[in-house]
């Protein structure tokens, strides 16, 4: 479904942030992207979705290279959930921000209603709809940030850590929906608890590499392998001393 070739980027001042990356997913699956500050998640994300160019290294989604002159049919098949929901959030009221997308593929008035109600309604928000995007909580906000992406269909949805910033209720909400959603997930996350319930391998990233790859209670509950990527294992796998 994504399959990524020695995949290299660097920064225009020739910092290399990513180095060599061999990657791939299957349809359907969830996948954890771990890794201290600076390895590398965010600028993979950006590679992805096409904001970056890389260095070199090939990027296929469903045997669709990512390019230039292939990137407004990536973006249809390739969503991203931003970490901070202020940046994916502009209209005055939540349906407009749902209906955004779909209204910028020329659909119909009704298909437009059809794909944000359906949205809504899969996340338990339709009561949101007529609602201020501005003035709603945290987790709300996360959620509807969710809905513009899953109102597109898309076969991949890129988390940017999907959990932070929340209360433990909005978090346990979000958690739940994540497992909920059938299409191929890559999640970024320094929550590794979160990790361990939703996701079903691993990808740990250091220094724009790959460290580790594997599932996700063989990487997770591995303390030795964690603390040499500069992580800690799972807060419910700690012992309390």
């Amino acid at each position: 479904m994504l399959e990524i070739s020695d995949l290299s980027y660097s920064y225009p001042d020739g910092h290399q942030a990513i180095e060599k990356i061999s990657l791939n997913l299957g349809a359907g699956e969830s996948v954890a992207l771990v890794g201290a500050n600076g390895a590398g998640k965010s600028s993979f994300f950006k590679l992805i979705i096409g904001i970056a160019a890389a260095s070199s290294g090939l990027i296929k989604i469903d045997e669709l290279s990512v390019e230039k002159k292939t990137l407004k049919e990536v973006r249809q098949r390739v969503g991203m959930v931003f970490q901070n929901p202020d940046d994916q959030l502009f209209m005055t009221k939540v349906y407009d921000d749902v209906a955004f997308g779909p209204r910028n593929q020329l659909l119909s008035d009704s298909e437009v209603d059809e794909k944000v109600m359906a949205a809504l309604e899969q996340l338990d928000i339709l009561h949101l709809k007529d609602r201020m995007p501005h003035r709603l909580s945290g987790g709300e906000k996360r959620m509807i940030a969710i809905a513009t992406v899953l109102c597109m269909d898309p076969e991949l949805i890129l988390f940017d850590e999907p959990s932070s910033f929340l209360d433990p209720k909005a978090r346990r909400k979000v958690i739940q929906t994540l497992k909920k959603l059938t299409m191929t997930k890559l999640i970024a996350t320094h929550d590794l608890d979160m990790a361990l319930e939703v996701c079903d391998r691993v990808v740990i990233l250091n220094k724009g590499k790959i460290f580790a790859d594997g599932p996700v209670k063989e990487i997770l509950y591995d303390e030795k392998l964690l603390l040499e990527a500069n992580l800690e294992l799972p807060l419910g796998l700690q012992k309390i001393n």
